[in-house]
């Protein structure tokens, strides 16, 4: 995937009258983002935090041995389609021009008719696995507590396909909002884990554009596709999922799968968005386990955004899982996150 391209010729047009607004609202970074650090864990986080470093962590660990196995990764997402939304909950399957995508609407929600808020929600999985369904309780709790529509992108997942080719599909799901009336001010920018990455690459992309989303969330974020600084990052020994070689295979796969993905006679190259952080970014919100070895992406993206005048705050929540948000409600440090996230998005879009 080659970096957004620079945009020649003269500044901006005009200040609008909606920037004048957000600025006074939102006002630019001082250069230091704000850090707040959480309380926990609870013991329901305490012990999901024991049962992932019992079985998840060891079953990554010898699956990172041998990452060209083709393990049948789609049956996560397909199993998850028995977990049953709330009742009242609205799901529409939405057609992109190469992938899916689903409209979530928690009860009492309106619908998506560009007149409010809403969400572009893009879900973790390395970029390898999971999708709508094994991510339905996140995106179920964002939309109650954001009261907005989410619009989760089913995007194309390696090694089949490249992580420039999901962001595409991820694009395609910014333009379909566009296309129902939403403006950029009203579509907040979301994703956990490896969504994380797609949410930051793909509001660079929309730079270029001159198009500014209201905000973006990551949770738990994976932020840079660089091995060594979190191999090196002491969370490597408390994290309660990922051993180091999990890593070392999650970029052996994503290069591979550039190689094959020609863009313009040459394979694809892989992207860095922190190495392309500038003003005018979205403001950020980061949400990160303390435990988890992603804390460096966390705060590595948080300096970059707040040196280059982007508001930007981090809540660490201690003791927690990657993603523990997934884990709601039966981890009240995860519903209570989703609510602090919906409220965030609610204050972004207001």
């Amino acid at each position: 995937m080659t970096a957004p391209s620079k945009v020649s010729g003269s500044p901006r047009a005009a200040i609008r009258t909606r920037d004048v607004l957000r600025a006074r609202r939102f006002p630019a970074s001082d250069g230091v983002p704000v850090e707040v650090v959480e309380s926990g864990p609870s013991l329901p986080g305490m012990a999901a935090s024991l049962a992932c470093r019992l079985t998840i962590r060891p079953a990554l660990g010898i699956v990172s041995h041998i990452p060209h196995v083709p393990f049948p990764f789609g049956v996560i997402d397909f199993a998850a389609r028995a977990l049953l939304p709330r009742p009242g909950t609205v799901r529409k399957t939405v057609g992109l021009p190469h992938a899916t995508a689903q409209l979530v609407r928690a009860p009492g929600v309106l619908p998506a008719d560009g007149n409010r808020r809403v969400v572009l929600y893009l879900h973790g999985g390395a970029f390898l696995t999971c999708g709508a369904n094994s991510h339905s309780r996140i995106v179920n709790s964002l939309s109650k507590f954001a009261d907005a529509p989410v619009l989760v992108v089913n995007y194309r997942l390696i090694p089949k396909h490249s992580v420039g080719m999901a962001l595409d599909d991820c694009h395609d799901g910014y333009r379909w909002l566009r296309q129902r009336g939403y403006s950029p001010e009203q579509i907040v920018l979301a994703g956990d884990s490896a969504g994380g990455y797609l949410a930051l690459a793909l509001a660079q992309r929309l730079q270029q554009a001159d198009e500014e989303p209201a905000a973006l969330v990551a949770i738990s974020p994976l932020l840079q596709l660089a091995k060594e600084p979190k191999q090196a990052h002491p969370n490597i020994n408390t994290d309660a999922m990922f051993p180091a070689k999990a890593f070392d295979a999650l970029f052996t796969l994503v290069a591979k799968a550039a190689r094959k993905h020609v863009v313009d006679g040459k394979p694809e190259q892989l992207y860095e968005p922190l190495d392309h952080v500038e003003p005018g970014l979205p403001r950020t919100l980061i949400h990160v386990s303390g435990s988890e070895v992603l804390l460096h992406d966390a705060r590595a993206a948080a300096r970059a955004l707040a040196a280059a005048g982007v508001p930007t705050e981090v809540r660490v929540w201690p003791g927690q899982i990657h993603d523990f948000q997934l884990a709601a409600p039966i981890v009240p440090e995860a519903e209570r996150s989703l609510r602090q996230i919906g409220e965030y998005i609610r204050e972004a879009t207001g």
